[in-house]
């Protein structure tokens, strides 16, 4: 499945973030692009995983 992620630098610091439109509070950053890429794909994997919670199994 394919995600459209968008890249922004922060002119201040240099960093890059990175979010995906579709899925909202699903954004992460990172110091170069690639890091971000990165990081945003890792954001994706875990957005997209079911809740423990919603599926009634306790995290211990």
């Amino acid at each position: 499945m394919k995600w459209r992620v968008i890249l922004k630098q922060d002119p201040e610091t240099n960093d890059w973030a990175a979010w995906c439109p579709e899925l909202p509070g699903c954004t992460s950053a990172g110091e170069t692009q690639e890091e971000a890429l990165e990081n945003v794909k890792e954001a994706i994997e875990l957005y997209l995983q079911p809740d423990a919670i919603e599926l009634g199994i306790s995290k211990k």
